[in-house]
């Protein structure tokens, strides 16, 4: 930092020099030239650097929960100019004392909180740093500028724990919210299938209700072009035809090698009756 050439020193710039004469302090030297006459006594003690300096403390500590935590505080501070010589001399090893003062807050602090807690209120952990090390090292000439605590480490093990917590909860969560989708589908496809068999039936009765009409209308205006016949001759005659015409489309387009239908010399008359009866009960049900 500095040298002797002639008789004078150099000092750097945030720097100071520590000053002595006939081994008493002296003076400190600001950034610059000085002389410095040895042979009358005076002599450079050391130096002091102004910057500021950052120290980085590990302190492992138990939790009230009795979780075993490795707290990693940050610690920037800097020496005062206008007290360069109670910086130099009254303290041997700076970075050791804060050390020391930094376990003795930490572990008084983290004992008394859980585990969760230590990481909610690390900010408060980490003002109780500053404000103990700014009352105990003002008196040393040093200046605290900051505290952060950077990093909480629980035990492996605990870690492990914890994230396997985690990870059950959010599974937890995940199969709640896609046992709510699957009953949604569900719901939604029974609506669906329920809509659909509604409109299939309506379907159904518009059909049956135009075939009455239809066929009504067939008998009444066969008995007007045709005089002396009763309705009863025209729907016997129009469910024979209708009875041929389905035996022909079945042998037409039945995908079965054979079909079995009662046929006979009354089974006609029969399919004529039961025709009739629907019919008749599809029309009171409409009126």
């Amino acid at each position: 930092m500095g040298q002797f050439l002639c008789c004078c020193i150099q000092v750097d710039q945030s720097t100071v020099a520590i000053k002595e004469r006939f081994g008493r302090f002296d003076d400190v030297l600001e950034p610059g030239c000085h002389c410095m006459p040895w042979f009358l006594g005076s002599q450079l003690a050391g130096h002091l650097t102004l910057r500021l300096q950052q120290l980085d403390v590990r302190c492992e500590t138990k939790t009230k929960d009795n979780v075993f935590v490795t707290v990693v505080a940050s610690i920037q501070y800097r020496a005062l100019a206008d007290k360069a010589s109670d910086a130099f001399y009254k303290l041997s090893n700076t970075r050791t004392q804060i050390q020391a003062y930094v376990f003795d807050v930490i572990r008084a602090s983290v004992p008394k909180l859980d585990l969760d807690d230590v990481f909610e209120q690390k900010n408060d952990i980490a003002k109780a740093v500053e404000d103990e090390l700014e009352k105990a090292m003002s008196a040393y000439g040093y200046q605290i500028v900051q505290t952060l605590i950077v990093d909480i480490e629980p035990d492996e093990h605990v870690k492990r724990a914890m994230n396997e917590i985690n990870a059950a909860s959010r599974m937890r969560l995940a199969t709640k919210e896609k046992a709510e989708a699957e009953k949604i589908i569900q719901i939604k496809r029974a609506e669906g299938e329920a809509e659909s068999k509604y409109l299939a039936g309506l379907g159904i009765a518009r059909q049956r209700q135009a075939i009455v009409d239809g066929l009504r209308d067939s008998v009444l205006g066969f008995s007007v072009n045709v005089p002396g016949t009763t309705a009863k001759d025209v729907m016997d005659m129009v469910l024979v035809t209708q009875y041929f015409d389905t035996m022909k489309e079945i042998g037409a387009t039945s995908k079965s090698s054979a079909v079995f239908i009662p046929h006979g010399p009354g089974a006609v008359r029969d399919v004529a009756a039961q025709i009739r009866d629907g019919l008749l009960q599809s029309q009171v049900h409409h009126e």
